[in-house]
């Protein structure tokens, strides 16, 4: 069984997206074992550059303790997939990778270094989300991605 990552900054503070979530994490259940690992979000009063750069290491230090993982970062500047593609990279990732983590920056966005280490940058869209509401909409689509690849009825 695979296990998934969700790095994360900040937060979900509203219940109905809470609610979205563990009703992905119960159905992802029996095919993944999926953590959500929360970091501080930082006060930007002291700079958006200081808060980015340390959000940005606290995702280091998190992503490395992580032996043999593949490391997705979602950026708008990333690479744009449909479903079924996204599906078929995390069954061939998990040929070679026990582990994935997809990380999802704060409100400011990750500093280069992080883009730099990271194996693949995806994007989802050209629309900027809220950060809550992206943790939502990435849960689901990995239910997607594993009911493509488990051949259940969900993605039809």
């Amino acid at each position: 069984m695979i296990r998934i990552n969700i790095v994360c900054v900040g937060k979900i503070k509203e219940k109905y997206i809470k609610d979205g979530i563990e009703e992905f994490l119960k159905r992802l259940s029996k095919y993944v074992k999926l953590d959500i690992i929360e970091l501080t979000e930082e006060d930007d009063n002291k700079g958006i550059k200081n808060a980015v750069d340390v959000e940005t290491q606290r995702i280091i230090d998190a992503i490395s303790k992580k032996n043999y993982s593949y490391s997705i970062l979602l950026d708008l500047s990333g690479k744009m997939m449909t479903s079924v593609e996204m599906a078929e990279k995390i069954e061939k990732i998990s040929l070679t990778s026990s582990e994935i983590n997809f990380i999802i920056g704060g409100s400011n966005g990750v500093a280069d270094k992080l883009r730099e280490i990271v194996n693949f940058r995806l994007a989802f869209s050209n629309f900027t989300f809220p950060h809550q509401l992206m943790r939502l909409i990435l849960v689901e689509q990995i239910y997607r991605w594993i009911s493509i690849n488990n051949n259940i009825k969900y993605h039809k």
